[in-house]
């Protein structure tokens, strides 16, 4: 194995952990509306297969994959459908949604098979595969990729690694650190499900060294399958990211045109571990995860298992509510979350925190911008190796076709180059521009072609 543990450049912005890491998980109530957006995840919505007025239970599915990269959405609580009706999402979309009344008092029936213990050992790697697609798990590290089709590459047969993502390298969050401290042995057979599903995949759990009592845990209980290791990670961002994770992990490169399974690699979230032993051993859908709520203007900082569809203002209310102080939500963490404009929307598959800020870095930097000093910070520090200055010029430019051969497509979109510069230029937000002008422009050749 070419175990690098770290990748070139990147970055180390102060890690705000502290105020959440030893916070043990609680469990949050469901709300009295609840709100199931029909699109969650990469791909096609999903389909409802309710419509108003119709009961529905805890577990039950309420909408079906639309296409191969799509999943379907199950209803977290019992209720009734009040509606289907576009409402706001988090990326400030509004996009189709059912609407369920929760029963009173929180007291939910379940679907008969809900919670009921599978015999693992007895299914086939197709069948775990049917099972992990059924139950509308995606990547809960933020991407929301379907991880059914993640897991059901054309050369199943040649991969080799199965690597764990258990850097949680965004700052500030500390979820699936807590998850890997007080529940890893679900995780871990969680692995091994998808170890049934990849024969010849060794599994690597990935963990940075600043967590070195979560990669204690998890590696005395990998112990109990030799197929299954960790490996401590350096402390870096974006070490949890896809790319520089593989390389750390195995010394191998993908770029944008390739898929990990083109390396002989598949990359699952801890959490999305999690979900998968739920799944496939409890035959339990995903319809809860666990994020944390934090900030320097958060009251009580922690992490909570939230069931899925209720709203982020209710959530932190649960959690104490904010300070007076707090100029600034964020969705995510600091350096690739989206900042709110309200709390007023569901929380979803792909949620992760709420970060409550009382200094509004981004608006601050706005106001004392300039004009590029070539200093090269951006190129220092971007882990794929671009040159930012030259991609932000050519932005600045309109020139999206010098932009997109320069590389600009290679962007992770990370914020390393944005939290380095001095001219405090907003050059992530710049090539999230010019990239999706790129996809616009391929989209309209694509469809003159047809």
């Amino acid at each position: 194995m070419g175990v690098k543990r770290t990748f070139r450049r990147g970055v180390h912005p102060k890690g705000g952990k502290e105020f959440s890491k030893d916070v043990p998980i609680r469990n949050i109530p469901a709300e009295n509306i609840m709100v199931f957006p029909l699109s969650q995840h990469i791909g096609a919505p999903a389909k409802p297969l309710v419509q108003k007025g119709d009961r529905v239970l805890k577990g039950q599915m309420i909408a079906e994959a639309g296409g191969f990269i799509s999943v379907p959405v199950y209803s977290s609580v019992s209720g009734t459908v009040k509606s289907i009706e576009k409402r706001l999402v988090v990326s400030g979309a509004m996009v189709d949604s059912i609407i369920v009344e929760a029963d009173t008092e929180g007291e939910f029936e379940t679907t008969d098979n809900f919670g009921y213990e599978n015999d693992v050992d007895a299914m086939t790697a197709d069948e775990v595969v049917g099972i992990i697609k059924n139950a509308g798990i995606v990547g809960l590290g933020g991407a929301g990729f379907p991880t059914g089709v993640k897991i059901s590459p054309k050369n199943a047969e040649d991969i080799d690694y199965l690597i764990i993502n258990g850097a949680e390298c965004e700052p500030y969050l500390t979820s699936d650190y807590r998850l890997m401290m007080e529940r890893p042995e679900q995780i871990i057979r969680g692995i091994q499900a998808l170890l049934k599903v990849l024969p010849k995949a060794h599994a690597i759990i990935g963990i940075e060294d600043n967590k070195t009592d979560a990669l204690d845990v998890m590696e005395r209980m990998a112990r109990i399958d030799d197929r299954i290791d960790t490996c401590k990670l350096k402390t870096k961002y974006p070490q949890g990211g896809e790319r520089q994770l593989i390389y750390a992990v195995t010394g191998r490169k993908i770029n944008a045109k390739m898929l990990p399974a083109d390396k002989g690699v598949v990359v699952v979230n801890t959490a999305s571990c999690y979900a998968i032993y739920e799944a496939v051993y409890m035959n339990m859908p995903l319809i809860h995860k666990v994020m944390t709520i934090t900030g320097d203007a958060v009251n009580e900082p922690q992490n909570v298992d939230v069931p899925l569809g209720i709203s982020h203002s209710y959530l932190l209310e649960q959690c104490g509510g904010a300070k007076d102080s707090v100029v600034k939500f964020i969705s995510g963490g600091p350096m690739m979350g989206m900042a709110m404009s309200t709390l007023d929307v569901p929380v979803i598959k792909t949620s992760s925190s709420i970060l409550a800020m009382s200094k509004d870095d981004v608006e601050e930097a706005a106001k004392i911008e300039t004009a590029c000093i070539h200093c090269g910070r951006c190129v220092a520090v971007c882990p794929q190796t671009l040159v930012p200055q030259m991609m932000g010029r050519s932005i600045k430019a309109n020139d999206i076709e010098r932009f997109e051969k320069i590389g600009g497509m290679e962007c992770i979109e990370c914020g390393c180059c944005s939290y380095g510069c001095p001219a405090k230029i907003p050059l992530t937000q710049m090539f999230k521009l010019g990239k999706q002008q790129l996809r616009e422009a391929a989209a309209k050749a694509k469809a003159k072609e047809g």
